[in-house]
């Protein structure tokens, strides 16, 4: 498949909601995993031009994780203090019923005029699966039960007196008053999910609005890109993609190098062996090789969703262009994390996102002239 005109790039940004920050790394980070520095945070954000933020899903601490606040509380609570950023919530269907978060995420999105989304993670963390009594499945099987959650979710958002049958959920007879606000170009809340293994590609074709991407490389993510979007194709169906990043932008190309290796000389070495043995089932032994992590070096796992691979590190020029490539290849959207979430989210808004604008802005008065 070809690629597709320059829309603009949408930003996001992880919620610091667990202990440690965004590195498994050692090294001082002025972010906290608070209520109140991240609602200092979001609204940062929601002023220098994101608009999207994720919160992440822990059950128990893994991997310099110590603590967590709970995805889907902590998601509400952001929302009642901002004004127009999305907030996706993390949800782990073996954890959850979809009939009660279709409730929970109706509810939320009334509340707060459209602003809520919810990202589907399939699961990759067993010991707290096995300490709750809840069944681990096979990898491919968790996203053939992450499928029918979505279509769960969809089918009690959309219908009266719904029904399912499933091999994981049966639904009989479920009406769900009030649905979700019904928005010009949004029909329902947004429904992310990740994965890099060809049955997380098979249901993001399928059912999911946007496809999350761990950090890669440009040809890696056009690789992914090009698969989803081909199969989605097939189904008369279109899906957006957002990659992830670790951004590090400093005024000059050494600073922001010299601060990258100090963030992997500093590597909390044992946690990352951990998360590397833990993580391993996740993408090496899927059938095809390819799930997350499959290919993640030691280094790579410090920042753990592999967010060096995607290269948003240098001088603003520098990650401008490479996030401009990025849009050019078919990303529609970039989850941005930070060592210092506060000062280097408002560096990022008030010094990158202008000058992708820009590129984008030239490129496209170049499409049109050229006809």
């Amino acid at each position: 498949m070809g690629t597709k005109a320059q829309n603009h790039v949408k930003f996001a940004h992880w919620i610091p909601n667990v202990s440690g920050g965004l590195v498994v790394s050692k090294i001082p980070q002025r972010t906290d995993w608070g209520l109140q520095y991240n609602v200092k945070l979001a609204k940062i954000a929601e002023e220098v031009g994101f608009e999207y933020a994720l919160t992440q899903i822990r059950f128990m601490g893994s991997y310099g994780a110590e603590y967590q606040h709970d995805s889907l509380i902590f998601s509400t609570a952001l929302l009642a203090n901002t004004e127009s950023i999305n907030i996706v919530t993390g949800i782990l269907p073996g954890m959850f019923h979809p009939g009660v978060i279709a409730k929970h995420g109706a509810t939320a999105d009334q509340i707060f005029n459209g602003r809520w989304a919810i990202n589907v993670v399939s699961g990759w963390y067993r010991r707290e699966y096995d300490a709750l009594g809840v069944q681990w499945l096979e990898h491919d099987e968790r996203y053939v039960r992450s499928q029918e959650f979505i279509e769960i979710l969809r089918g009690a958002w959309s219908d009266d007196d719904f029904s399912y049958r499933g091999k994981y959920w049966q639904i009989d007879g479920y009406t769900l008053k009030p649905k979700p606000l019904v928005i010009p170009g949004r029909p329902m809340p947004e429904i992310f999910q990740g994965g890099n293994s060809l049955a997380a590609q098979r249901m993001a074709a399928a059912v999911s609005d946007w496809y999350f991407m761990n950090g890669n490389s440009l040809e890696g993510f056009k690789e992914q890109i090009n698969n989803v979007s081909k199969m989605a194709a097939a189904r008369g169906r279109k899906v957006k993609f957002i990659a992830n990043a670790f951004v590090i932008a400093r005024d000059t190309e050494a600073e922001a190098k010299s601060e990258l290796e100090r963030i992997i000389r500093s590597a909390d070495t044992e946690a990352v062996e951990k998360f590397r043995v833990a993580v391993k089932e996740a993408g090496q032994s899927t059938k095809e090789g390819k799930g997350m992590w499959a290919k993640s070096t030691s280094r790579d796992l410090v920042q753990y969703n592999d967010g060096f691979k995607t290269n948003l590190i240098g001088t603003p020029e520098q990650i401008a262009s490479q996030i401009h490539e990025l849009g050019r290849i078919g990303v529609d959207a970039i989850l941005c994390g930070f060592l210092h979430f506060h000062e280097e989210t408002r560096f990022f808004g008030e010094r990158v996102i202008p000058l992708v604008r820009e590129m984008e802005d030239a490129a496209s008065v170049k499409r049109s002239a050229n006809g």
